[in-house]
């Protein structure tokens, strides 16, 4: 198995160990690298034993996906593939129309649970359509 991405945390990203969690620094974006860092801050498996878990279960979530599975963690949010049709687009430069081929799109729909920790913990920031 290759991985192609180091085994130190970057510069861009740290993780809280007082409450085990990932924190993203000024917005940054967080890498694998920085997942396999946190996994083997917290739980204790060797970096390569965590990169491997990390690389695991993306992988099988990628997998599931690919095959048109629904992806539901709980408490995150649902991965899911949608097929879209064929449908007449407009250059916007030309005014030309230009037929949009069918693709299947992946979505992803948070859960309540993570809308309201996003919305920092207010329940009432979250509509209850889900």
């Amino acid at each position: 198995m290759r991985y192609v991405f180091g085994s130190r945390p970057s510069a861009r990203s740290t993780v809280d160990w007082n409450n085990g969690s990932l924190r993203s620094m000024g917005g940054k974006t967080v890498t694998r690298a920085d997942l396999c860092e946190a996994v083997y801050q917290k739980v204790g498996l060797s970096r390569s034993e965590s990169a491997e878990l990390v690389e695991s279960v993306l992988r099988e979530i990628a997998d599931c996906l690919v095959t048109g599975e629904t992806v539901k963690l709980s408490s995150f949010g649902t991965f899911s593939v949608r097929s879209k049709t064929e449908r007449i687009g407009r250059n916007p430069k030309t005014g030309e129309e230009v037929p949009i081929l069918p693709r299947r799109v992946l979505v992803f729909k948070p859960s309540n649970v993570l809308k309201t920790e996003i919305n920092g913990g207010d329940a009432s920031a979250v509509d209850g359509d889900d």
